[in-house]
């Protein structure tokens, strides 16, 4: 499945039925008074959070929206059914903004949290509501409201616990094909990942995180280099970064800082999260070049880094329990501060 983060719909809320004009009419009651009934409400456009999605791409075929109207009153005093409401499944993680101000309209992020974005119209009374002692019969009524219709930009961010940056090729794909169930193409060229991969790290039963791989880095990428700004959205969300850094690289410290200042570019709020470095590929270096890495110091924001293989597995299950304690925590601090 082909994946969109990024989508632009149109909504159209059902306009509200119209109230009636009608007068009762009865054997031997020759002057019946106003029965018009009121109409009904139009249907309002819900967004609901279905955690089975996982992209936008319906919305590439279809991006206009519209609610079902609300039935005209009739005779009788009888209101006009309302209009059925119309709900859009959407991933969990969809930021809903509008398109024309950029205002944030709600943050679907819980499975099944459904929101309101275009209300219904409501109905319009009939005549029989504006009888009065001195206006008895009344012959008009009111026209139901218009709908509300906007439209809307869904932006979807990745939802996952911890997030693997770095550069393009230095493993991260490797690293969650390793860690998690996750299938991504890997291949030994720069940008193979053109999406965010998302996997499931199984600790033990009833325990696990969700991990991303987001798309390589390059500097300039906060400016529209290389992949740009696409995919640096899904990072926004993760709980911790592992900043991944190729063992081989000329200047390690050069390369966390490039990435630290193009998160810092698009989002400075990122560098708040919890982070840690790991070294990728030691498979592929000797003894000495281990100990120079050791002796690097990328200053007091960083743990000791830890040193990773995915190829021969070294490092892995030091990383993921490392990551597991690290999510719990998160987790119960998110917990204690909703209370």
């Amino acid at each position: 499945m082909k994946f969109i983060d990024l989508a632009r719909i149109k909504v159209k809320a059902g306009n509200g039925g119209n109230g009636a004009i009608s007068f009762h009419r009865e054997k031997f009651v020759p002057k019946g008074g106003p029965d018009g009934g009121n109409g009904g409400r139009g249907g309002n456009i819900i967004l609901k959070a279905d955690p089975h999605l996982t992209t936008l791409l319906d919305f590439k075929y279809k991006n206009f929206f519209k609610a079902e109207n609300g039935k005209p009153g009739s005779s009788n005093n009888k209101t006009g059914s309302d209009g059925e409401d119309l709900i859009i499944p959407v991933p969990c993680g969809t930021v809903v903004k509008n398109a024309e101000t950029g205002e944030v309209i709600v943050d679907l992020v819980e499975p099944n949290q459904q929101f309101i974005v275009a209300r219904g119209g409501k109905g319009g009374c009939g005549n029989a509501e504006f009888a009065t002692p001195t206006n008895q019969t009344p012959r008009f009524a009111e026209k139901g409201e218009k709908g509300q219709e906007l439209e809307l930009l869904l932006e979807l961010k990745v939802l996952a616990d911890v997030g693997i940056v770095g550069f393009p090729n230095v493993g991260k794909s490797t690293l969650i094909s390793v860690v998690s169930a996750a299938k991504p193409k890997i291949a030994d060229y720069p940008f193979t990942t053109l999406t965010p991969n998302l996997g499931v790290v199984q600790i033990g039963t009833g325990k696990n995180f969700t991990i991303a791989d987001i798309p390589g880095l390059i500097e300039g990428a906060s400016e529209g280099k290389g992949l740009g700004t696409d995919f640096l959205r899904h990072i926004e969300r993760t709980k911790i970064l592992v900043f991944l850094i190729d063992s081989n690289s000329e200047n390690p410290k050069k390369d966390l800082k490039v990435l630290l200042t193009e998160l810092k570019k698009y989002n400075k709020e990122l560098l708040q999260k919890e982070k840690l470095i790991a070294f990728s590929k030691i498979d592929t270096i000797d003894q000495k070049r281990m100990e120079k890495l050791r002796r690097i110091n990328f200053g007091n924001d960083f743990p000791k880094p830890l040193f990773i293989s995915s190829v021969t597995r070294t490092g892995i299950e030091e990383l993921k329990f490392l990551l597991w304690e690290k999510v719990q925590k998160m987790r119960k601090f998110e917990e204690e501060n909703r209370e």
